[in-house]
C-alpha cells in the first residue's frame, strides 16, 4: 500500500468513526467514551501525517508507534461500547472494528519492517 493510500484510509476511518458517533445512546458513559474515541481515531491520521515527514528514522518509528497505540485504544474503546450496548448501529461498529483491526496489522508490519531496515528497536 502506498503512503498516500494509507493516509486516505486513515482519514476515511476517522470520518467513519465521526459519523458513527451520531449513533451513540447519549448516556454519560457513551459521551465519555465517544469523546475519547474521536480523539484517538483522529490522532492516528494526524500522527501518520507527521510520520510521513519525519526528520529521522527514529522520529518516523516514534510517530508510527504512537499511531499504533491510538489504533489499539480505539479498538478497545469500540469493543467496550459495543459490549455495553452504547451504540445503536451495530453493523457500523462491526465494520469499523474490522477496519481498525486491519489497520493495526498494517502498522505492526510497517513498524517491524522499518525497525529491521534501520536496525532500531
Amino acid at each position: 500500500m502506498l503512503p498516500n493510500q494509507l493516509e486516505d484510509r486513515l482519514i476515511k476511518f476517522a470520518v467513519d468513526v465521526l459519523l458513527m458517533c451520531k449513533h451513540f445512546d447519549g448516556s454519560f458513559a457513551s459521551e465519555h467514551l465517544t469523546k475519547q474515541l474521536i480523539r484517538s481515531t483522529t490522532s492516528v491520521a494526524l500522527n501518520y501525517g507527521e510520520a510521513r515527514s519525519a526528520e529521522s528514522s527514529r522520529d518516523f518509528l516514534h510517530k508510527m508507534k504512537l499511531s499504533l497505540k491510538e489504533l489499539r485504544k480505539s479498538f478497545v474503546n469500540m469493543k467496550i461500547q459495543k459490549g455495553a450496548n452504547l451504540i445503536t448501529n451495530i453493523q457500523m461498529i462491526d465494520k469499523l472494528l474490522i477496519e481498525n483491526n486491519e489497520l493495526i496489522s498494517i502498522f505492526v508490519a510497517s513498524i517491524k519492517t522499518a525497525s529491521q531496515k534501520n536496525n532500531i528497536q
